[in-house]
C-alpha cells in the first residue's frame, strides 16, 4: 500500500514538474538588482569617532612630559620626593610584598625578551588597525 502511495507521488510530482515553464527573470532584473545594492552602499555611511579624541591624547603626553622633566630637574634624591612622604606613599616602601621584589633581577635574555614582545606587539596593533580601518571603509 505504501508502494502505490509513493509511486502515485512520484508520478504526480513528474507531471508538475514537466507541465511547468521555466521562468527566467527580467531582462533588466541584475541591472535593478545591483543599482538597489548600490543605493544601499551609500545611503548608509556610519562615521565612526575615537573614544579618546587627538586633543586629550596631546594633554596625556604633555603632563607625561612634564612628569619627566620634573623629575629631571629637581633630581631625584634617595629619600624621594618631600610630597610624596607627605601623601603617605612612604608606608608602600615599607610594605612586605614590595620588599620581596627590590632584589629582583632580570636576565638579558628576559629583557631582550620582554622588550621585543613590546616591539612585536606594537607593531601588530598598528597592522591590526590599518587592516580593520580598510575593511569598514
Amino acid at each position: 500500500m505504501k508502494e502505490n502511495a509513493d509511486k502515485y507521488l512520484d508520478d504526480l510530482t513528474k507531471k508538475v514538474i514537466n507541465e511547468s515553464a521555466i521562468e527566467t527573470p527580467s531582462f533588466n532584473f541584475t541591472d535593478a538588482v545591483m543599482s538597489q545594492i548600490e543605493e544601499l552602499n551609500t545611503s548608509h555611511v556610519t562615521v565612526y569617532k575615537p573614544l579618546i579624541s587627538k586633543t586629550t591624547w596631546v594633554l596625556v603626553f604633555i603632563g607625561f612630559l612634564a612628569v619627566i622633566l620634573y623629575v629631571l630637574l629637581t633630581g631625584a634624591s634617595s629619600e624621594g620626593s618631600i610630597w610624596l612622604n607627605e601623601m603617605g606613599f612612604n608606608v608602600l616602601s615599607s610594605h612586605s610584598l614590595i620588599a620581596t621584589f627590590t632584589g629582583f633581577k632580570m636576565s638579558k635574555t628576559l629583557m631582550y625578551a620582554v622588550l621585543l614582545l613590546g616591539i612585536m606587539l606594537s607593531v601588530q596593533i598598528s597592522f591590526l588597525k590599518h587592516h580593520f580601518d580598510q575593511r569598514l571603509r
